[in-house]
């Protein structure tokens, strides 16, 4: 009887699957900026691992509060919490404006 791995992608390949066409690098995802104050989404980018934020935050809106080197400072309300997260350009996308943050 063999253990199964519990690694940092575990039980998130469905989220993380990408569609035949749309397999591959997009450069001008890596090269987009962002202003502080700025809304973003995460869109995670799995071709891409350095700088990727856990899967269970696929999808969340947050503020870009700083930057540190090339990754984004991002702020996220969690229930009662505000987190922050290091999260590189390829794994955004420009939101629209968020209500009641």
């Amino acid at each position: 009887m063999g253990w199964k791995s519990h690694g940092l992608r575990f039980k998130s390949g469905r989220k993380l699957k990408k569609k035949i066409r749309e397999k591959g690098i997009k450069i001008s995802k890596f090269l987009q900026s962002f202003e502080i104050g700025e809304t973003v989404h995460i869109d995670i980018e799995p071709a891409s691992h350095k700088g990727m934020p856990h899967p269970r935050y696929q999808g969340r809106t947050g503020i870009i509060v700083g930057k540190r080197g090339r990754a984004f400072i991002l702020e996220i309300k969690d229930g009662d919490l505000k987190k922050q997260f290091f999260v590189r350009p390829e794994h955004l996308k420009r939101g629209g404006n968020v209500q009641g943050s």
